[in-house]
């Protein structure tokens, strides 16, 4: 067996052989999708891809089959349940149920039909509700969770200390990383439960359409928050896949932070509403501040490249094209 004690085992290229079958499951969501581009854009020819209704990952015996019969060389694991404020707190049992299935069944079986390096996503809500600011790494357990969504931040806890079991003890090469907020192609643009980037967009959109003279928006408008284009999410797991191999898990940030302010400002700037912006400040506000610190992914070589405006300006036209107006 490997020497696992610094949580390093044997090390061989991702990029090398662009013919390599890579799995990556949940390919048709916001972050999925984005590593299916950034793979074939840089020549990968060999992806492997099903939809919920060809593979339920919570099907521990079609999960074994699948590895079994395919048996993938490289295996990038965004497929989750995920959801909002609301979905979180009306349906706890499926958030922690159906991730730890996941989870689970996709882990075990990659490391059992000899895949040789796993990439285990999961979300900045891992780290505690009062985590210092930018939150380390190292925040990880170190106090009491946000109530309303930690039915799926003990799951994703649990996926990374599951890489991290398995590595320790079978010196496999299974990693994590950790997003901030991430917005781009693909995104969640429902009218109800949409995160505020895409929220935003949708309701500037619908106001310019509609000739409205005003949108409204919750708040005061003064919390700080990080957003990072998926696109450069898929570049930096590519770059971990080639370069990263130990034992803690990664966050993947832009470093970056913006008002809601700033924000709301930006994106009515890229759709062209020219009404006025009003907060409501009797709304609630949320977390004054949430920042990844992505200082150990700078350190090993990567930054983001996609600046704000320029997300927005690509994202909008995602928008304009693909969703129903």
């Amino acid at each position: 067996m490997a020497d696992t004690s610094n949580g390093k085992i044997p090390f061989s290229s991702f990029r090398a052989d662009k013919t390599a079958k890579i799995c990556v499951l949940g390919h048709r969501g916001l972050v999925g999708s984005a590593i299916v581009r950034k793979l074939r854009e840089i020549g990968f020819t060999n992806l492997l891809l099903r939809t919920h209704s060809e593979l339920d990952l919570t099907r521990q015996n079609d999960v074994e089959s699948f590895f079994a019969s395919e048996k993938p060389r490289f295996v990038i694991l965004a497929a989750a349940k995920v959801g909002g404020i609301h979905a979180n707190n009306t349906y706890p049992a499926d958030f922690i149920a159906i991730n730890l299935q996941i989870q689970t069944n996709v882990i075990d079986s990659s490391y059992r039909h000899g895949v040789q390096k796993l990439l285990f996503l999961g979300s900045s809500c891992i780290y505690p509700k009062f985590a210092p600011q930018p939150i380390p790494e190292d925040a990880l357990l170190t106090g009491p969770l946000e109530p309303t969504n930690e039915w799926y931040a003990v799951a994703k806890i649990a996926g990374i200390k599951m890489c991290q079991a398995y590595r320790i003890q079978y010196g496999w090469d299974a990693i994590s990383a950790m997003p901030t907020n991430l917005y781009g192609p693909n995104d969640n643009f429902h009218p109800e439960n949409s995160h505020v980037l895409p929220a935003l967009m949708r309701r500037f959109h619908e106001a310019k359409v509609n000739g409205a003279k005003e949108v409204v928006v919750w708040g005061t408008g003064s919390p700080l928050r990080e957003f990072l284009h998926v696109d450069d999410l898929a570049d930096a797991v590519v770059f971990l896949m080639e370069s990263y191999n130990e034992l803690g898990h990664v966050n993947v940030g832009s470093g970056k932070e913006v008002t809601i302010k700033e924000l709301a400002e930006l994106v009515k700037e890229v759709v062209g509403f020219e009404g006025q912006l009003v907060w409501d400040s009797s709304k609630p506000d949320g977390t004054p501040r949430k920042l990844m610190d992505s200082s150990k992914l700078a350190k090993l070589g990567w930054t983001p490249k996609v600046s704000l405006k320029d997300g927005l300006i690509n994202t909008y036209k995602w928008y304009l094209e693909n969703v129903k107006q």
